[in-house]
């Protein structure tokens, strides 16, 4: 009882205040900017976006479109789903729980798992908590023992006995610590660890840690009566789809948010404000290490080299929403940017925190050619991109349609007869014939090629 009293009193008294002038125009925002988003919501490729833009002397909301087809105008109270973004939030648990003393980022995680569980390495190298968050565990982007009963919202029912038995008998691939390999699983995991490590769950502990002193009161995984009347419903191929709930690995992804609660997360991270937080948010932004290609690192956030000064973000996606946040130290910049669809918004986010890096260009499905209906018959099929991972091919009229394993059915227009374009994603597939038969196909997809055997 005494518990649920002071969590009562945090929630209704933030340990901050946040003195900022708060505005909601467009005034301020680059033509450029609202020009692309004007665009794609007028396209339909996704009804909303709304976002903040966050300095030293305040806040500044700027929202488009609606909550669904026949919703209300979103403002900067509208929820979305965070989606990764909330690995941002584990890497904070994380670092506090460091800074009190709690545990260090060198424990062995294999020291809080019960007595029962053990996580195999390869090597002689242990997994640790910092190892969890900086995506260098060894373990895989995800567990394979899904069998959802609702596939449109596949993590409802995984276990945390699931977990644990994928994590028992699963045989990595590489040493720890040996690359980077960005997991969901290993930040499901961490996020259930620092809940265990305070006899909490993951959501009591990230709204007792970090929402309630922040003030972020809409900020929960388990949706409040006020928080679903704001909701902004997902969408995706341009139809309304279901939320996910994810209770094992909500460390994850699970979080809900606005755009008014996380300028003040980010605000917080920037330090235009003081508060609890501020020594184990200076912690999470430390980079570990440099294996991630073009970026680096820190516990849960990424950071990119900029014009401007580093870039410390994350995105975020679910079946219906996709997210950004982050920010620049040096300038005090920070962007919080969030769409009900699953078209890519990072473009937006990273030009507003560097106006050097560009605007993806915007293919509408306007642009697409004409294709004869037997040359899309040719096309259908199933194609392995990675094992266990495959993008299937399916047709309805002369409309080709993609759908990657586990993930919601996308349409693709035509730029050619063997080259197509996503609208949801700035992606192209182009197909490889020989003889008249198709073999393989090759997704092109920020700056990557991968290809797929046809097999079926």
């Amino acid at each position: 009882m005494k518990q649920s009293i002071i969590l009562l009193i945090m929630l209704l008294s933030p340990f901050v205040t946040f003195p900022f002038q708060e505005k909601s125009d467009r005034n301020g925002l680059p033509t450029e900017v609202v020009e692309t988003i004007e665009k794609r919501i007028e396209e339909g490729v996704t009804p909303s976006i709304a976002l903040a833009i966050i300095d030293s002397t305040g806040i500044q909301y700027f929202n488009f479109g609606l909550t669904a087809a026949k919703g209300k105008k979103v403002n900067e109270n509208t929820i979305y789903e965070i989606g990764s973004i909330s690995k941002a939030f584990t890497g904070i648990l994380l670092a506090q729980q460091v800074v009190d003393g709690e545990l260090k980022l060198d424990d062995k995680v294999n020291d809080f798992l019960p007595k029962n569980i053990k996580i195999p390495t390869k090597g002689l190298k242990e997994i640790t908590f910092g190892n969890l968050s900086d995506h260098s565990s060894g373990l895989p982007r995800m567990p394979d023992n899904f069998t959802p009963a609702n596939p449109n919202n596949p993590y409802a029912d995984y276990t945390v006995e699931q977990m644990y038995d994928f994590i028992s008998n699963y045989k990595p691939l590489r040493a720890v610590g040996a690359a980077y390999e960005y997991s969901n699983l290993a930040q499901g995991l961490l996020g259930h660890l620092l809940a265990v490590n305070k006899n909490s769950n993951y959501e009591d502990l990230m709204i007792q840690t970090i929402a309630a002193p922040l003030g972020m009161m809409n900020t929960k995984i388990e949706f409040t009566r006020k928080m679903k009347e704001n909701l902004a419903l997902g969408h995706a191929g341009g139809k309304q789809v279901e939320n996910w709930d994810i209770p094992t690995l909500a460390g994850a992804g699970a979080i809900r948010s606005s755009t008014s609660d996380m300028s003040k997360f980010i605000a917080a991270n920037l330090g235009h404000v003081k508060s609890p937080l501020t020594e184990a948010m200076e912690l999470s932004h430390k980079e570990r290490h440099h294996k991630a290609g073009e970026m680096s690192v820190a516990l849960g956030w990424h950071i990119k080299e900029g014009e401007l000064g580093e870039l410390i973000w994350h995105n975020g996606g679910t079946g219906g929403y996709r997210a950004f946040s982050g920010f620049v130290k040096e300038t005090g910049k920070g962007v919080v940017l969030f769409s009900n669809s699953t078209a890519d918004i990072d473009d937006i986010g990273f030009h507003l925190l560097d106006p050097g890096m560009d605007l993806a260009s915007f293919t509408s499905k306007n642009d697409a050619v004409e294709v004869s209906e037997s040359t899309l018959e040719q096309y259908l099929g199933l194609y392995e991109l990675q094992p266990k991972f495959t993008i299937t091919i399916t047709k309805e009229g002369n409309q080709l349609f993609g759908q990657a394993t586990g993930q919601d059915r996308f349409e693709i227009y035509p730029e050619n007869d063997t080259t197509f374009f996503l609208t949801v994603v700035k992606a192209k597939i182009t197909f490889q014939l020989k003889n008249d038969t198709v073999e393989s196909l090759t997704l092109f997809q920020g700056g990557q090629e991968i290809k797929g055997k046809k097999i079926k």
